[in-house]
């Protein structure tokens, strides 16, 4: 089992990414949560590893943090929760904020998650409550390079956000809530912020 990798970042979306290990490229799937920490095309990264195999598939799953793994792999441990939801999971609430939903039994928070229904939200509830670890602060994520680049990123974020099951009317409402207050913002710092607009 592949538990981590360590090479150069050699593309970069919302959902995946591609880590070239001296000269072999392994496509890895990943929440909102890491990519917003992984660095430019080019960059060193090195990734916390599930290795998932199926028996049609080998899909591996990456996390920049060993909170974002261990999520991970209690959210799919839950009935009815797959990879594809838990990393949905990920990238629809901070990890922190999860674990916290989790643990106060927040059920109107968890079904706020694309793809996560009531009853899916109660089994999280029932069998991870006592699971998960205490979480201090309020937001898991570094803080982004202040160097904004000006960038029409609309269509980008627009993308990303109905490509994790987001309804459209409600992706631009947030998009544009966003970028009224400002139109020098990153790819990812609009990303950010429209998932918190979402989250409200």
């Amino acid at each position: 089992m592949i538990a981590s990798l360590s090479g150069r970042l050699k593309e970069k979306h919302p959902s995946r990414v591609v880590i070239d290990v001296q000269g072999v490229g392994y496509e890895v799937h990943v929440p909102l949560s890491t990519f917003y920490e992984l660095g430019e095309l080019g960059s060193d990264v090195a990734l916390r590893i599930h290795t998932h195999v199926r028996e049609d598939t080998l899909a591996l799953f990456g996390f920049a943090s060993m909170l974002e793994l261990r999520l991970f792999e209690h959210l799919i441990g839950v009935s009815g929760i797959g990879p594809r939801l838990a990393l949905t999971a990920l990238s629809g609430i901070e990890p922190p904020q999860l674990v916290r939903a989790v643990r106060q039994g927040d059920v109107a928070r968890l079904t706020g998650i694309p793809g996560v229904g009531k009853k899916t939200a109660e089994r999280m509830v029932v069998e991870l409550r006592d699971q998960l670890p205490a979480v201090n602060g309020t937001d898991a994520s570094s803080a982004s390079t202040e160097a904004a680049e000006s960038q029409d990123s609309r269509g980008d974020v627009l993308s990303a956000l109905l490509n994790l099951g987001y309804h459209r009317p409600l992706v631009e409402k947030a998009i544009d809530a966003v970028l009224r207050t400002s139109d020098d913002r990153t790819f990812e710092q609009v990303l950010r912020q429209a998932l918190r607009e979402l989250a409200r």
